[in-house]
Order: structure tokens, then sequence, then C-alpha cells
């Protein structure tokens, strides 16, 4: 474990999260969803903080948004140092994300499980976890270099020798 792979992994949660932002914004231009509070009302059970009405949580939110998105980067740079690269490196990352959202919004008693969502509501949450999960991936493969290429094993062979 590299101190480089987790500074790396935090500049590319910064990228994944600013992305799944800017597309939250685009979509809700179009879909007219208002902005969702889940992440300040998570956040302030968290912290066992006096509940606020919504409009007085703005730095709350955004706290939690960003701040979940950036540290959790710190991970998929992990991730990308040891192997777990590429599309599936970052399919993988996207259900880290998606869990550890559910138990932080479950267990503080704010959230329900995705399946009691209106589907509606379970596509854009998934469409802006796979945006954040597929940018911060990108940038962390591009920024931290893998584990050294494995040997080639193929039937009949035996490790890096051909038949």
């Amino acid at each position: 474990m590299s101190s480089k792979a987790i500074v790396n992994g935090l500049l590319a949660g910064l990228a994944g999260v600013a992305a799944m932002t800017l597309a939250e914004k685009i979509e809700q231009l179009i879909t007219r969803r208002p902005d969702s509070y889940m992440p300040a009302h998570t956040l302030e059970r968290l912290l066992k903080l006096p509940h606020k009405p919504d409009e007085e949580r703005l730095y709350l939110n955004w706290a939690m948004h960003w701040g979940q998105g950036i540290l959790l980067g710190a991970a998929r740079g992990l991730m990308a140092e040891n192997g777990f690269r590429g599309p599936v490196g970052s399919f993988l990352f996207m259900n880290f994300r998606l869990l550890n959202d559910q138990i932080q919004e479950n267990a503080t008693g704010v959230g329900a499980p995705p399946w009691k969502w209106p589907l509606d509501e379970q596509v854009i949450d998934l469409t802006h976890k796979g945006i954040y999960a597929f940018v911060t991936g990108a940038v962390a493969d591009a920024l931290i270099p893998g584990p050294p290429a494995p040997p080639v094993v193929r039937p009949g062979w035996t490790v890096g020798v051909r038949p």
C-alpha cells in the first residue's frame, strides 16, 4: 500500500465526484428533480447534530457529498495499484460506493433500501454512481501504475514456459 496511490486516488475521487455532480445538475435540469439532502441528513445523524431544515444544510450536504466522493477515491487508488483496473475495477468500485451509501443511510435511519425506491430513482442513482465510479477509475488508472503483468498461462503450458 503506497501513500502515492492513496493521494492519487483522492485526486481521482475529486474528478469522479465533480463529474457526478455535473451529471446530476444536467439531469436535474431535464427531470426537474430537486436537490437531494440525503447526504446532509446522513452526516447530521452520524455526527449527532441537531435536526435543521434542508435550506440550512447546504454546507453539510456539500461536505458529505464531496467528502465521501474524494475519500472513497483512495480505495480506488489502492485497487488500481493492486491490479483491479479498467472497467472491471470500476464496476467493482461502483458497487463499493453504493454499498457505502446504503450502509450509512440505512444504519442512521434516514434512507430506505433501494428496492423500496421508485424505479426511476434507482436508475438515476445507479447512473450517477456509475459516472462517479468510472471517471474515478479512469483517472486512478491513468495516475497509478499497476502491478507487473502476471505471466501468461494457457492450457498445456507451465508458468512462463511454452511447450
